[in-house]
């Protein structure tokens, strides 16, 4: 059978999995997938690592070890996640050498709850990134007003940055050119910017998840005889993210032409790659490969769920979509603000991104407490 997931690096784009255990380390699934589907990096955040550690034994020895260590909850939590992140900066090391640095890469997000502190961010990006000890992992911060300013002097600083949370093309504008002038002020100190990567990590299915809501509960508020207004209505539903996305790879080809970048790419920089994130389907109406059929295309990274890869080995139907029906793309954002649906997609993008910082913050200190029982069971042993 065609695994349909290895035909979409033809066409420029890398298929990055979401999802991190020790489980999937220690059994060798990890390495496997990297050879059998195509895995060119990996990503996690603290929600993945709380389903990773709560209630699995396996790391009960190294929490025990912390115990005897006097360690803290929280160091311990970062020695759990960070041996992961070694281990599994070690599998993907052989990628990230035979790609020369475009690929390999395993993603460790920043304490959730700084996403609003700069200085905060610099510090433990500084931090994770000394303690951690691999040239192939990415520091992930968060695409908020006070994270673009980290994520420049991170940059500037030489460490390679996965830009999350990003759901307006606005947002992904400010973030590109974050990179760039971190870029320049690292070129304007005679410093090396070859060996510099990032990504853009831009949200889908939540997007469309947020505006169907809307959508429903206006074709809700509509009386029988306004069948044609429902209709209208109705045809933004499951459309926005992936038209959304499709603007933001315009504003990126837009960027990679100016005069700025061509500077920085004749000093050899790399260009940030936009990410798609949230890319497993949440309603049951949708295709479960709809995130990744459509915008497949170069210079991109898809990552996807364990689940949505499975879908896709099966049945992708890949082609180069990223850059098709961009008149489509531009008039169902447009349509947003006619009369008849009237979806004020800038209040949507605000509320998602504090939505996601909420759903960091939250999988984060449930973590933090349930190890903390763990902790306390593990003592009393």
């Amino acid at each position: 059978m065609t695994n349909h997931l290895l035909e979409i690096s033809t066409f420029g784009q890398s298929i990055w999995m979401d999802n991190l255990s020790r489980d999937l380390i220690e059994s060798g699934e990890l390495k496997q997938m990297t050879q059998d589907q195509g895995i060119r990096g990996i990503t996690s955040n603290p929600a993945i690592f709380e389903k990773a550690i709560a209630g699995n034994a396996t790391y009960d020895a190294d929490i025990e070890a912390g115990i005897k260590a006097g360690k803290s909850v929280l160091d311990i939590y970062e020695s759990l996640t960070f041996d992961d992140i070694r281990n599994a900066c070690d599998i993907f090391k052989p990628i990230y050498d035979q790609t020369q640095g475009l690929d390999g890469y395993v993603s460790i997000e920043v304490p959730p709850n700084i996403a609003n502190d700069t200085q905060a961010t610099i510090e433990q990006a500084h931090r994770y990134h000394r303690e951690i000890g691999r040239d192939n992992v990415m520091i992930k911060i968060p695409g908020t007003p006070a994270g673009l300013p980290a994520v420049e002097q991170v940059i500037a600083d030489g460490i390679n940055v996965n830009v999350t949370l990003l759901f307006s093309v606005q947002s992904y504008i400010d973030t590109a050119w974050a990179y760039i002038r971190g870029l320049e002020a690292r070129v304007a100190k005679g410093e090396d910017i070859s060996q510099i990567a990032s990504v853009a990590s831009f949200f889908l299915s939540r997007i469309d998840s947020k505006v169907d809501g809307l959508v429903d509960a206006k074709l809700k508020a509509l009386s029988p005889d306004q069948s044609h207004l429902a209709t209208q209505i109705a045809q933004v539903k499951g459309k926005v993210a992936i038209a959304n996305a499709k603007i933001a790879y315009q504003e990126y080809k837009k960027i990679i032409q100016t005069d700025r970048w061509k500077a920085l790419s004749a000093q050899e920089a790399n260009i940030q790659r936009l990410l798609w994130a949230s890319t497993s389907t949440k309603n049951p109406e949708y295709s479960d490969v709809m995130y990744v059929d459509e915008l497949v295309g170069p210079d991109t990274v898809n990552t996807l769920p364990p689940n949505t890869i499975q879908a896709c080995a099966d049945h992708c139907d890949v082609d180069n979509r990223v850059e098709q029906d961009m008149e489509n793309a531009y008039e169902t954002i447009s349509n947003l603000s006619n009369s008849a649906i009237h979806i004020d997609l800038d209040q949507v993008m605000n509320e998602l991104l504090a939505e996601g910082i909420d759903k960091f913050v939250q999988p984060f200190s449930s973590l933090l407490n349930s190890l903390e029982e763990k902790v306390k069971q593990l003592t009393t042993v």
